[in-house]
C-alpha cells in the first residue's frame, strides 16, 4: 500500500477486556472506541509471551522467543554490567531496518526495553526513548533522545505523544512505534497518580468488571521462588497485595484513559494515516487469583487476561468490522512490511493480517491458532481450546499440562489435560506444538532443546536442573566489551 503515515501504538500491560470497544463498560476509552468504529478490531489477538521485552522483540523481528533469543524481561538494574552498545535484536532484520530500507523515516517514542538506550538501537533514523525499561514512575523521567540524555518533567505519555507528533509532521513517508510505557500496573508506578487528571472519572468507579478472588497457590509459588530478587528497587511483594486493590485499579484504568486522549490527539493531527493500536501482552488484575504477567505464576500461564491483547486498525483502506480471526502480536512484523510495501516476512511465523484489514481475503483460514511460549510452557489457542503444555525432562519438575473447554468453560477453569477421553486431543495439541517450534525456533535460543535465553531468564535454576550447571543466559550478537568508567 505504501501509507505515508504509519503509527503503532503499544500500551504497556493491556488486556482486551479493558476497552469499551471490547464490552468493558466501567473503561473510559472514548477516542479507541471510535478508532474501532471506523476500523477493524480483532476479538481474539493474543501476545507471542508475556514478558516485555519478549513481546516487544517479536513485535519488531516476526520471531517467537525461541527464534530471537528474548524469553523473559531485560533486567536494566545493572546496565553498567552489559557489552559496550547492546542492543538485543542486532543482526536480525527488523522492523525499522526493513522500513527504512523501503524509504520510510523511522521513528521510537516511548519504552525500548530491548538494550542499551544511550546509543541508537539498529533501524531507527529518531530515538527517543526512556532511559529505564522497568517503569518506575510515569513522571520527571530520563530520556534519551539521538544520544542525548534529558530529563524530562511531566508524564511520560504526554511527553512521547508530543515528540511523535512534532516528527510526524515531517515531509515523506514515515513510521512511528510508540510503546508507551503505560498503563502498566507494576510497582512502584502503581501508586504514582501526579499529571492524571483522567483519575477524576474513577473515583467512585467499583471496577467490578474485575473479578475479586483470593490468590492463587501459583501465584504464591512464583512469589517463593522469585522474592530473594528483589534487590534494586523491585518489590515483587506487590504481586501479592495488588489483588483487589480498587486503588491500584483506578490507578491503572485511568492511565488507559489518558493513553486514550493520546490516541484522539494522533488522530486528529493525522487523519489520513494508518494507525495499529495493540499491547505488548496482557496483564491479570486479579483473574485466576493472581496480579501481573503469565510468568507471575509457578508454573507460568497464559490465560486470556495475561494473553489478551487489543488489537485495532483504522486508515486509508481499512475496512470497518470485526475479525474473529485467531492472531498474535507477532503478525504485526508482516503486516507493517505489507501496509508499507516492504516486502514480506519470509519463513518467519509472522503473517500479515493486511488482507484481513482490507477485506481482500476470507475469514480464518491459516488463522485458526496461536502459539505462544512462557520459557517452561508453552500454549496452543484456538476459538474452542486452549492448552499448555508444560516441558518435561529428565530432572526438571513433573508440571501439569492444562487443557480448558471455552465452549463450555470459556473463563479457563477446569482443568481437562488429564480427562483420557481428551487424550487424542492433547496428543494432538502437543504434535502442533512440536511441529511449530521445529519450524521456528533456533537451536540456541531453544530452552527446550538446551538452548540459552539472551540476557535474562526468570527460571535459570530451573534450566540448570535440567541442562547442567554451566546452563546460563547469554549476551549474543556482539563480543565487544563495555569500556570501563
Amino acid at each position: 500500500m505504501d501509507a505515508q503515515k504509519v503509527i503503532l501504538i503499544l500500551a504497556d500491560n493491556q488486556q482486551a477486556a479493558t476497552l469499551g470497544v471490547y464490552g468493558n463498560h466501567e473503561a473510559r476509552t472514548p477516542h479507541l472506541d471510535a478508532l474501532a468504529g471506523d476500523g477493524m478490531t480483532f476479538t481474539h489477538a493474543f501476545c507471542a509471551n508475556a514478558y516485555c521485552s519478549p513481546c516487544r522483540a517479536s513485535v519488531l523481528t516476526g520471531l517467537m522467543p525461541s527464534g530471537h533469543g528474548v524469553h523473559s524481561w531485560i533486567d536494566d538494574r545493572t546496565p553498567e554490567d552489559w557489552p559496550h552498545d547492546w542492543h538485543a535484536l542486532r543482526g536480525l532484520d527488523t522492523l525499522p531496518e526493513r522500513l527504512r530500507a523501503a524509504g520510510y523515516a523511522t521513528g521510537i517514542f516511548g519504552k525500548y526495553h530491548l538494550g542499551v538506550t544511550d546509543t541508537v538501537g539498529p533501524g531507527w533514523d529518531q530515538w527517543c526513548v526512556m532511559a529505564d525499561g522497568h517503569v518506575r514512575s510515569f513522571n520527571d523521567n530520563a530520556i534519551t533522545e539521538n544520544g542525548y540524555r534529558l530529563d524530562r518533567s511531566g508524564h511520560a505519555v504526554e511527553i512521547f505523544t508530543d515528540r511523535a507528533l512534532a516528527w510526524l509532521s515531517g515531509d515523506g513517508p514515515r513510521f512511528a512505534y510508540v510503546p508507551f510505557p503505560a498503563p502498566y500496573g507494576h510497582w512502584p508506578a502503581t501508586r504514582d497518580t501526579r499529571n492524571l487528571p483522567t483519575l477524576a472519572d474513577f473515583s467512585d468507579c467499583p471496577l467490578n468488571t474485575v473479578p475479586r478472588l483470593g490468590l492463587s497457590p501459583e501465584a504464591v509459588a512464583h512469589y517463593d521462588r522469585i522474592k530473594d530478587q528483589s534487590g534494586g528497587g523491585l518489590d515483587f511483594s506487590m504481586l501479592l497485595s495488588a489483588p483487589n486493590d480498587v486503588a491500584t485499579l483506578r490507578n491503572y484504568y485511568a492511565q488507559i484513559s489518558l493513553i486514550d486522549r493520546a490516541v484522539g490527539r494522533m488522530r486528529a493531527a493525522h487523519p489520513d494515516a494508518v494507525i495499529i493500536y495493540c499491547a505488548d501482552h496482557g496483564l491479570s488484575l486479579g483473574h485466576h487469583g493472581f496480579w501481573g504477567h503469565g510468568g507471575a505464576t509457578y508454573p507460568s500461564n497464559l490465560h486470556r487476561a495475561a494473553h489478551s491483547v487489543p488489537l485495532i486498525a483504522a486508515g486509508p483502506g481499512v475496512v470497518r468490522g470485526q475479525s474473529d480471526d485467531m492472531v498474535g502480536t507477532t503478525d504485526l512484523y508482516a503486516t507493517l512490511l505489507d501496509i508499507c510495501g516492504a516486502g514480506g516476512a519470509g519463513e518467519r511465523p509472522s503473517r500479515s493480517l493486511w488482507p484481513r484489514l482490507t477485506g481482500t481475503a476470507p475469514p480464518l483460514g491459516a488463522f485458526d491458532t496461536v502459539i505462544s511460549e512462557q520459557e517452561e510452557t508453552r500454549v496452543l489457542r484456538t476459538k474452542d481450546w486452549v492448552f499448555f503444555r508444560r516441558f518435561r525432562a529428565l530432572g526438571s519438575p513433573d508440571l501439569p499440562d492444562a487443557l480448558y473447554d471455552l465452549r463450555s468453560d470459556p473463563d479457563e477453569t477446569v482443568n481437562l489435560a488429564a480427562d483420557p477421553a481428551q487424550a487424542e486431543r492433547v496428543a494432538d495439541f502437543c504434535g502442533q506444538i512440536d511441529d511449530f517450534f521445529a519450524r521456528h525456533a533456533r537451536a540456541e535460543f531453544d530452552l527446550w532443546r538446551g538452548g540459552c535465553a539472551v540476557q535474562n531468564s526468570m527460571i535459570p535454576e530451573f534450566w540448570r536442573d535440567v541442562w547442567g550447571p554451566g546452563w546460563g543466559p547469554v549476551y549474543h550478537r556482539t563480543d565487544a566489551p563495555r569500556p570501563a568508567p
